[in-house]
């Protein structure tokens, strides 16, 4: 699968590529294989994805799968408080670049809700995420703070949305940077995820991971919660 591989602690592997470009193909490819598979098996695949400029590649391989769209239901693991016409927007993102051509016909759930306030925004994203079947793909990202979707180091609602019991599916969560309000799935429902795959690129976020792998304070780096032997990471520097 990648041209090498990074051993890190706790038996945690890096799958290594020489470039974004190689990377985005081959995260498609693998993707599109467990989503065929569990078409076959369940007659609907679900897929999660996060935002942001690093995913764009990425999209736009997969669109070019060969996939019955008609049988996918692509949803995201967190969003801006921005309408989807908004250039922060990460249902936006994917409608330009995944949700295209035969992609189009893929059922999406979004997260962004126009409300008055940010929590009834989340409470109302929570209440559809409902009709959301179980997630067979999760393609998570990281920033070099250690956070991951939506799950802000220091942000209010943090603990809630890091128990493995918790009620809800998705919580409002406030980011460091510009536009700061977002919306999150809870990790009760991102790590029910059967494949769960971390795609990150450049040296600076290798570094952070290996400072995650090294400990265990989840409030400090929320990417500690998914860590495990299990977890799939690609990563080119």
């Amino acid at each position: 699968m990648g041209i090498s591989k990074v051993e890190l602690p706790a038996g945690i592997v890096a799958h290594t590529f020489a470039n974004p470009a190689l990377l985005a193909s081959e995260l498609a490819t693998a993707v599109a294989e467990q989503l065929r598979s569990a078409i076959s098996a369940h007659g609907v695949a679900t897929l999660v994805v996060s935002g942001g400029r690093s995913p764009v590649a990425f999209f736009q391989s997969l669109a070019q799968q060969s996939l019955d769209w008609s049988r996918m239901v692509v949803s995201l693991a967190d969003e801006r408080w921005v309408p989807v016409e908004h250039a922060d927007s990460n249902a936006g993102l994917l409608k330009r670049y995944l949700l295209q051509g035969p992609a189009a016909k893929a059922r999406f759930i979004g997260l962004y809700r126009a409300t008055p306030t940010l929590d009834e925004a989340a409470q109302e994203a929570d209440q559809a995420l409902a009709e959301l079947p179980p997630i067979d793909v999760l393609v998570l990202g990281m920033g070099d703070d250690g956070h991951t979707a939506s799950l802000f180091p220091k942000s209010p609602n943090l603990s809630e949305a890091l128990r493995l019991d918790g009620p809800r599916r998705c919580l409002p969560m406030l980011a460091p940077t510009v536009p700061r309000q977002r919306l999150t799935l809870t990790r009760q429902l991102l790590a029910s995820a059967r494949l769960q795959i971390l795609s990150i690129s450049g040296q600076a976020k290798l570094d952070t991971l290996r400072t995650a792998v090294a400990g265990d304070d989840l409030a400090q780096m929320p990417i500690r919660a998914f860590l495990n032997s299990s977890l799939e990471i690609y990563w080119c520097p």
